[in-house]
């Protein structure tokens, strides 16, 4: 490329290739831990230089030094949060992206990608039961696409509310309604939409249900609202909302009904759960992110719409020089979402799908949530922790019995630190607690073992 040095570009491009090919024959990868500024500073010091350090001392710099202050994901014992374990496929498949230099976010500019991206759009649509119509976009993550489910919800309400002339000069629905246990981001959503996030009570299994919604709707006033978000997953414990009944009040209501499950929608592929989501067929929007349980690379969350078309009239940009884009009937992903420009982020996925086929998912999916039940049972035979709450699907939480937080924290930490596990405590009505998510398909009952065995 002109203005940069490329004399060495085929060495380096052998080493990185070396690297990535080295790095993904790990079995296991190692767990690794972060490092303190001051220990980076010392040993990789100023990087960024006005001659530069060269290609492969950068990359020498990262394999050894700045790689490992990173905590592996795809680590079978990384069992905090929502972990990440891609397929080799689509972690060689996200090289081939990056090097290919596609625009995503039109059809015009990336027709190919599209039609894949959409193909695995599709698979999901299907396994929620969407109709043939039904059509949407990869984005970074849930984040994004919780707040883009909502602005398109938004903006329904308002145009329904104008043409019903059921809202006086100045006034709109600006009202969404959630459980606490949502996920973070609705309540960041509203935040940024200067929207009000409005609390429902679960019920005695923490669900979110129809008969505690109406009730929230009657007496704030179902008119102030513009949408309901339930979750087919939580994050801290997997629960699964009543999502027929949830629907059946936003129906009544005429709200814009949206499911985020950014974790737990992977489920859908296991016939075992399958059966837990009934209701999600009704959704007007639902995300569900496949770098958590859908074995792709960051970042990537798959936001679908029953009926895109309100997604497209909320989201498509208007300019001038993007008339040739807009005034085209092409599918342009950019229309379906915040933001312009967009990496082709679903394609990892994609290629995943089409070397393994979707039985492998299924398959997967499954094996991770015997291992959840596994780990439910073996916590039941040890007498000194027990599960908080049945798994409704591969998030297990439990206490050690007699452990303040404090012991909690120094657990957790002494498993990192001998690069043996990623636990970390978390916490629900004020009790430190401890959880499993086990997502990763190479997690096993052995690895289960070892670490309740350090809890005795």
């Amino acid at each position: 490329m002109h203005g940069f040095n490329d004399e060495s570009i085929h060495a380096l491009g052998q080493a990185v290739l070396k690297y990535a090919e080295d790095r993904l024959k790990l079995d296991p990868v190692p767990l690794d831990g972060p490092r303190s500024e001051e220990e980076l500073d010392r040993v990789a010091g100023q990087t960024i230089t006005p001659d530069g350090i060269g290609g492969l001392a950068a990359l020498k710099l990262f394999e050894d030094d700045l790689a490992p202050a990173c905590i592996s994901t795809d680590h079978p014992r990384y069992l905090s949060f929502i972990p990440c374990a891609p397929t080799e496929a689509s972690a060689m498949f996200d090289l081939v992206v990056g090097a290919s230099s596609i625009y995503g976010g039109s059809w015009l500019e990336g027709a190919g990608a599209v039609y894949a991206e959409n193909q695995a759009l599709r698979w999901i649509a299907d396994l929620a039961g969407f109709p043939e119509g039904a059509g949407g976009v990869f984005v970074p993550g849930g984040t994004i696409g919780n707040l883009s489910a909502l602005v398109a919800a938004r903006e329904t309400a308002r145009a329904r509310a104008k043409l019903e002339e059921r809202t006086g000069p100045g006034t709109r629905p600006w009202r969404v309604a959630a459980t606490q246990a949502a996920h973070s981001s609705i309540d960041s959503a509203c935040q940024v939409m200067d929207a009000e996030m409005v609390g429902v009570p679960v019920d005695d299994a923490w669900r979110l249900t129809g008969d505690r919604l109406r009730e929230v709707l009657l007496r704030h006033g179902p008119e102030t609202f513009f949408a309901v978000v339930a979750t087919s997953g939580t994050t801290n414990f997997g629960i699964i909302d009543d999502l027929a009944s949830v629907a059946e009040v936003c129906r009544e209501f005429g709200l814009w009904f949206h499911v985020d499950g950014a974790y737990g929608g992977a489920g859908l592929a296991a016939p075992s759960v399958r059966d837990r989501y009934r209701g999600i067929e009704l959704a007007d929007s639902f995300i569900v992110d496949p770098h958590k349980w859908l074995f792709a690379p960051f970042d990537c969350c798959a936001l679908l719409y029953r009926e895109p078309a309100f997604a497209r009239a909320a989201h498509t940009q208007k300019a001038s020089y993007l008339d040739v884009l807009t005034s085209a009937p092409d599918w342009n992903p950019t229309d379906y979402a915040i933001g312009l420009t967009r990496r082709a982020r679903g394609l990892p996925f994609w290629f995943s799908l089409a070397t393994h086929g979707t039985k492998a998912y299924t398959d997967a999916i499954e094996r991770t949530l015997a291992v959840a039940r596994f780990a439910a049972e073996e916590i039941g035979r040890r007498d000194y922790v027990e599960v908080v709450r049945e798994p409704d699907l591969s998030v297990v939480v439990f206490r050690r019995l007699g452990w303040t937080p404090e012991q909690y924290q120094e657990w957790s930490d002494r498993l990192l630190a001998d690069e043996f596990a990623f636990v970390v405590p978390t916490s629900h009505d004020g009790e430190t607690l401890t959880r499993f998510a086990v997502v990763n398909p190479n997690t096993s009952e052995d690895d289960i073992r070892a670490i309740l065995d350090t809890m005795a």
